[in-house]
């Protein structure tokens, strides 16, 4: 099957039928959106990526087989340029966390609607971050607990990005899109863009949601501020 020009193309993986026949359904109306596989588990959906080359998985954390963690963690470093999606039943999932640092992209909630579900692939596919305000708090929590050790050598690679490199990291790290930080900074929308991409580079990091795990485990954004 074919994809038109600018088409989304979407691999679902979840070992419940009506959730991927589900959400094909819902995908499919979308014109800008290609369900073009669906996987049962973490090994079919790792298959499934290598023979289709989707641009988001949508991957269920919970499979048999091989879960969702350790799937997102071959198909991101065997497939860079592959956005995955997690899909969770709660927000405050025990492997949120994990999943984050295993290079998912974002996250969603099954009961998601029509019209966020669209959505949320079409913010993984270009590159940005999707965290539900629950699993943000989560994350925070999370990072809060690192000790220093494990900070300190993050904290030196935050000195290799220059002053507003690192004022746009910890803008990200809040969730803020582009276009909102070129609002607080009152620079160019491309400006910041320039400035994520250096970021990314300087650091190594795949997206901007690696970005903002990096901001919290170095240091630069503390719980309840910068």
């Amino acid at each position: 099957m074919t994809s038109g020009a600018g088409t989304i193309r979407v691999l679902i993986a979840d070992d419940q039928q009506m959730v991927r026949q589900g959400f094909t359904v819902l995908l499919n109306t979308q014109p800008d959106i290609e369900v073009i596989g669906q996987a049962v588990d973490g090994l079919d959906a790792i298959a499934r990526t290598a023979e289709l080359a989707p641009d988001v998985v949508l991957m269920d954390i919970r499979m048999p087989e091989l879960g969702g963690i350790e799937a997102t963690r071959r198909i991101t470093v065997e497939h860079p340029a592959v956005k995955v999606l997690v899909l969770t039943t709660f927000d405050l999932d025990e492997y949120v966390y994990e999943a984050l640092r295993a290079g998912a992209s974002g996250f969603l909630l099954k009961d998601a609607s029509a019209d966020k579900l669209a959505e949320a692939v079409r913010v993984v596919a270009a590159g940005d971050a999707l965290l539900a305000p629950g699993i943000t708090r989560r994350l925070i929590a999370e990072f809060s607990r690192l000790d220093g050790s494990r900070r300190a050598p993050l904290k030196q690679r935050v000195g290799d990005l220059t002053e507003r490199e690192t004022e746009v990291l910890a803008l990200i790290a809040q969730g803020l899109s582009n276009a909102e930080i070129a609002e607080q900074l009152v620079v160019a929308e491309q400006t910041v863009k320039t400035h994520v991409g250096r970021i990314l580079v300087k650091l190594g990091l795949r997206d901007r949601t690696q970005a903002a795990v990096f901001a919290y485990e170095s240091g630069l954004v503390r719980p309840g501020g910068r």
